[in-house]
């Protein structure tokens, strides 16, 4: 026996409206418009009930296009698994929700071509405004948004040549403020870990930051003013490409079993320094603490300290030191500055860069 085929109901058009109602669809038109005073009462209530009838539901796209506007922003992601990107987009979508707009999500996983794909995409559906978290894109795949006549708000990253809005953590602020709690916490030997950081302007700032903490404050390390001052190195830990993590894995691996080595020789030798390592981000972080748990088991933190940009759920549980970012508020901001030059605002650009905060842990304590 056949199965019959499914089959869905045709949905009802305005011209089914205005032949229920007995009119025509210029009536309709406005009576969806908000134009009810040009209608009779007895009109009105014909329309209502035809549209209950048929359940008709309008095309707001279609609407919106015919006005020029259709209160759609796109938003471009880099990393959709990041959990920063996650706890940014529920500020995004408060805020389009209050100032309704309707968020469309691309999700570039990490694909410079994906992005130029999606970029050009978000144009032909005529968004209003863009918001983008880019990896990769360059200032000319950015052309017809931003300057192009489609406004757009840069999340977290800049991209050179692109004069934009920028909502953000203060990377500066925030590697500083690590660096320092690492300095105060006693430890001697720091290596700052993180994704290559040549085209991304966040991992550059913190790189950057962190270098010139250690330069500045790395002098003052420990109690004992008589210690050789602090070190500071940065690691790259490329998570695309496993051989070079495997490489930088076994560099740190090396480190650590030295410096281990040396803290359980006779007690003429010389103290050893007390590592720690300052991750750029969670995704890093997350690497680090299941490689370490991996080699060294629960224990794994007696022999290294990890600090993270980012606060993701399982550092709390693992006891991590982290910089909180106000994802939340930085979505949320991003929509607010896309929505006023949707509106027209004729401002100079405008950089909104937040504190991050310290969160303390078993990690990092003495």
């Amino acid at each position: 026996m056949s199965t019959p085929p499914i089959t869905t109901p045709r949905r009802a058009t305005i011209t089914d409206v205005a032949r229920e109602a007995g009119t025509g669809k210029t009536s309709i038109s406005r009576y969806l418009n908000g134009e009810t005073s040009v209608l009779s009462p007895e009109l009105r209530a014909r329309i209502e009930a035809a549209i209950a009838r048929l359940d008709y539901q309008p095309n707001q796209m279609a609407r919106g296009l015919k006005r020029g506007r259709n209160r759609l922003i796109g938003m471009l992601v880099a990393d959709l698994t990041n959990p920063y990107t996650v706890e940014v987009l529920q500020g995004v979508e408060a805020a389009c929700h209050a100032l309704g707009l309707m968020p469309l999500i691309c999700h570039a996983a990490n694909e410079v071509e994906m992005e130029r794909r999606y970029l050009q995409l978000l144009t032909t559906y005529r968004v209003e405004g863009v918001i983008v978290n880019a990896l990769g894109v360059r200032e000319e795949t950015l052309r017809p948004v931003g300057g192009g006549g489609i406004p757009a708000v840069l999340v977290d990253r800049s991209v050179q040549g692109l004069a934009a809005d920028i909502v953000g953590l203060d990377n500066h602020g925030a590697a500083e403020l690590a660096t320092r709690h690492l300095l105060d916490s006693g430890f001697d030997d720091i290596w700052f870990v993180v994704q290559p950081f040549e085209a991304v302007s966040s991992r550059q700032q913190r790189e950057t930051a962190f270098r010139e903490a250690m330069r500045v404050h790395g002098g003052q390390a420990g109690e004992d003013k008589a210690k050789d001052a602090a070190r500071g190195h940065t690691l790259v830990l490329d998570l695309a490409d496993d051989v070079e993590v495997e490489r930088a894995l076994a560099e740190l691996d090396r480190v650590i079993d030295a410096n281990h080595a040396d803290a359980t020789t006779a007690t003429t030798a010389p103290a050893a320094r007390r590592v720690a390592l300052f991750a750029a981000n969670a995704p890093v972080a997350l690497r680090l603490a299941l490689h370490f748990k991996a080699r060294h088991g629960a224990g794994w933190q007696s022999r290294v300290a990890l600090l993270s940009i980012d606060d993701p759920d399982w550092a709390e549980l693992t006891g991590i030191t982290t910089i909180r970012q106000p994802t939340y508020e930085i979505g949320y901001r991003a929509v607010e500055f896309l929505h006023e030059r949707i509106e027209g605002t004729q401002t100079a650009v405008r950089d909104c860069l937040l504190p991050g905060e310290l969160i303390v842990r078993a990690s990092t304590s003495r």
